[in-house]
């Protein structure tokens, strides 16, 4: 399950995502929204709440250039955000990262390049191996103290 938000920034690239993962049977809630003005960081909660909850396996949150919403899902425990504006980066951030949310910036791609983006993050598994250790480091890191 694929856990989809976006603010009033991104709602028209928000709706060509939903095209996409209609068009290739991926199953999905849709957190909104249409609002103007919304704010990302909401968004950000509640599509993460739902990774967290054990409701979706991947978030995807589009705001303009999907920084702001990255920056908020990062805060939460136990998510691994990216901001992606072109396949490299989304086939790694999946393969050495095991990043669970995908952001990108509806001021920055394309539907077309979002269509690519999404395909190189939504098709490619966690490598492990290696990387697994980096994450575990990474887990390790919201447990201590400031």
């Amino acid at each position: 399950m694929i856990a989809l938000g976006s603010d009033h920034a991104a709602a028209d690239l928000r709706r060509i995502v939903r095209d996409y993962l209609d068009e290739n049977g991926y199953d999905y809630t849709d957190c909104g929204t249409d609002e103007a003005p919304s704010d990302y960081p909401v968004i950000a909660e509640k599509v993460c709440r739902m990774i967290q909850r054990g409701e979706a396996d991947t978030g995807i949150l589009l705001c303009g250039t999907g920084i702001g919403m990255c920056m908020a899902a990062g805060k939460l425990h136990g998510i691994r955000a990216a901001v992606c504006s072109e396949t490299y980066s989304a086939k790694f951030t999946r393969l050495h990262n095991d990043a669970n949310v995908l952001c990108m910036g509806a001021r920055v791609v394309g539907p077309g390049l979002a269509a690519e983006i999404l395909h190189a993050f939504l098709d490619t598994d966690f490598e492990g191996g290696r990387h697994q250790r980096r994450i575990d480091m990474i887990a390790e890191l919201e447990k201590k103290p400031e």
